[in-house]
């Protein structure tokens, strides 16, 4: 007769497990859902303020970058060192800037930039350019022009098919808003460009 005073206290038991399992799920729903937003706050923030997926869009870079190529370009970058001879930068067209181009910086403001036969001279010196290979050379010249104040000498590295600063002249700093840093499709282009 002892045991029957302690068969209905069981059953409550049951019971105030459901709730305290539904709270637990109810917990982890709100935990993953928190978790999700901050993850994408973050990763709005990261393409909004540092870096930005493009797609390469034309031929003009080959072969450092090949047309439909995904890269990721860092637009925070340029806010803490300058634009450099060598970087590939992403810019709005001169002449139409709703359009985007990416191009190679070859002089900053101040350089005397000419091209004879095909060969750039800068300052006077014939630059070594080891990513514009034979095939994609171009025999034409350019007189020798001197880089504007806040300006950059822009090329394609696809030189005879290239529309650059040979056409539009140099490229003002404001129309300069990200340097290409990192390929990531397809697959074997993936890294970091040069």
């Amino acid at each position: 007769m002892a045991a029957a005073p302690d068969a209905p206290q069981a059953i409550p038991q049951l019971i105030a497990d459901k709730p305290k399992t539904a709270t637990r799920a109810a917990g982890l729903f709100s935990a993953w859902v928190r978790d999700l937003i901050i993850s994408l706050g973050i990763s709005a923030f990261i393409i909004v303020f540092l870096y930005q997926p493009v797609k390469v869009e034309g031929t003009s870079m080959m072969p450092s970058l090949d047309d439909q190529e995904r890269i990721f370009i860092n637009k925070f970058v340029y806010r803490l060192e300058p634009i450099q001879r060598g970087d590939i930068v992403v810019f709005r067209y001169p002449r139409d800037p709703a359009k985007s181009f990416i191009k190679r910086v070859i002089g900053v403001a101040g350089d005397h930039v000419r091209i004879e036969a095909g060969k750039v001279y800068l300052n006077e010196k014939i630059l070594a350019e080891d990513y514009v290979p034979r095939a994609y050379e171009d025999e034409r010249s350019y007189p020798e022009v001197v880089v504007p104040s806040d300006s950059f000498f822009v090329l394609g590295d696809h030189r005879s098919l290239s529309n650059d600063s040979r056409d539009f002249g140099p490229v003002d700093a404001s129309y300069i808003y990200g340097k290409a840093v990192f390929g990531y499709w397809p697959v074997e282009k993936v890294g970091r460009l040069r």
